[in-house]
């Protein structure tokens, strides 16, 4: 008995987890997919890392809600809408219940309270820059979701979080007022009274609230990563997310309308309580999304357990090779330099091992490093014919070395320190004094084709 059990779940992991998913197809690839974001969904909801920035979301929200809201307010007082500011708050509050209303009108008297024209230069430089945290910390939880160890530079995030903090709001009750006009018109009304378009348009205004929860929740995961995301695949995880959110929404107002223990055990702290599970809650939902956005588009790291991106010496090396080839061909063809994001797509890596390549070369003065219109990218920063290639592997390969773990704190022994010299003249014989010029000078036919493939996503 106890063997077959053992051998139906031997079975069944092998079925959910033995291929590859980009070699399914069919209704196999689907089931496989969703099963696997089930199963990583309950892992993640037992104890796992995004739990961790669930968590620290939290606290960071904490801190930085009012300042946040106060700014935006702001905003939106200047252009006539701050009175729908209160229901809209209400509105991601409602699974608190009563609650939610005690909650929203004490955030609404703090939010007022905080007067921007007497705070002074300090005090406002004080409360962008608690704004700006906030959205760096979320940029960095959704970083990691999507293998990426880098933050935007200092002008990219100042001018797209002010962006974001300032207009988006404005978008936001832009399209929620759009969708109430577009209802009330004469047209939609003389609809609503002919059949069927009066039950569609019904049915259909019930389902506004969940598009615009999965859209808002699709944008983010497109603007939030530093990184290039697909917009199959946030919107794949957009929906979910948002689905998800409503149900959890719902079964979470049911608890507490069904259930008054917590009061009586947490008395008067009940209502900030329910408000941290709630902001935990809503922020796991939110990282499981992108979570699910990063398998949609790169299904080949869809693993039960989350594996650290570790290089290989060889890896690491042809990687670097491979960098500075094709960053070097862009830039003697005289053709578009290579951004960040395309690297990424052409590669077919995650942006975590590609950025840590290039900060290498970068730091060993291969490369540097340039803002074009908004878009990381990267040229030589030494002459090609000055590039010599066996210079540039004995860097690479020395790179992680410092001065408190180097070669010349090694007790070397003689027999390891001869085969050592001989493998690096060995290295320095076959490459002579070939450089990367002369490597890229060539044109490639093949690698012409494939150059336009990232810019045609």
């Amino acid at each position: 008995m106890a063997n077959g059990i053992d051998t139906m779940f031997a079975r069944l992991d092998t079925f959910v987890w033995g291929d590859d998913l980009r070699e399914l197809t069919g209704w196999r690839r689907y089931l496989v997919f969703v099963s696997r974001v089930f199963i990583l969904l309950v892992k993640e909801l037992m104890g796992g890392q995004l739990n961790l920035r669930a968590m620290s979301l939290v606290y960071t929200t904490l801190l930085s809600i009012v300042p946040l809201l106060a700014v935006s307010f702001s905003v939106l007082k200047g252009f006539g809408v701050h009175n729908r500011f209160e229901p809209l708050l209400y509105n991601l509050l409602t699974p608190l219940g009563p609650n939610g209303v005690e909650i929203t009108d004490r955030i609404v008297d703090f939010v007022e309270n905080v007067k921007v024209g007497v705070l002074g230069s300090i005090g406002v430089v004080l409360l962008i820059y608690t704004v700006i945290a906030l959205l760096q910390k979320i940029e960095a939880a959704f970083n990691f979701v999507w293998q990426i160890d880098h933050l935007r530079s200092l002008s990219q995030r100042i001018s797209n979080y002010l962006s974001v903090t300032l207009v988006g709001p404005v978008l936001i009750f832009s399209a929620v007022g759009f969708t109430a006009m577009v209802l009330n018109t004469q047209m939609a009304q003389q609809l609503l009274s002919i059949e069927p378009f009066g039950s569609l348009m019904f049915f259909g205004s019930k389902l506004v609230p969940y598009v615009l929860v999965c859209l808002a929740f699709t944008l983010i995961y497109i603007f939030i990563p530093n990184t290039h995301v697909q917009f199959t695949a946030a919107l794949t995880g957009g929906f979910i997310a948002g689905v998800l959110w409503k149900i959890t929404g719902w079964g979470f107002a049911e608890f507490i309308a069904s259930s008054s223990r917590y009061a009586a055990i947490y008395s008067g702290f009940a209502i900030v309580i329910l408000l941290l599970i709630w902001m935990y809650l809503s922020w796991l939902i939110l990282l499981v999304g992108s979570q699910i956005a990063y398998f949609v588009q790169h299904p080949k790291y869809m693993t039960l357990h989350r594996e650290a991106i570790v290089l290989s010496n060889r890896l690491r090396e042809q990687l670097s090779l491979q960098l500075m080839y094709l960053i070097g061909y862009n830039y003697f063809h005289d053709k578009l330099a290579w951004s960040f994001d395309r690297l990424v797509d052409y590669l077919d890596l995650p942006g975590e091992p590609v950025h840590r390549t290039l900060s290498t070369l970068v730091a060993a003065g291969y490369l540097i490093e340039i803002d074009n219109e908004g878009v990381q990218a990267y040229l030589p920063l030494r002459d090609l014919e000055q590039i010599s290639l066996s210079d540039l592997l004995a860097d690479v390969r020395s790179s992680c070395e410092s001065r408190l773990l180097s070669l010349q704190q090694l007790t070397t022994v003689k027999a390891v320190g001869q085969i050592m010299t001989e493998l690096n003249a060995a290295q320095q014989a076959a490459l002579g004094e070939r450089t990367l010029r002369g490597m890229v000078q060539a044109v490639d036919e093949e690698l012409e084709a494939d150059i336009q493939a990232p810019l045609e996503k």
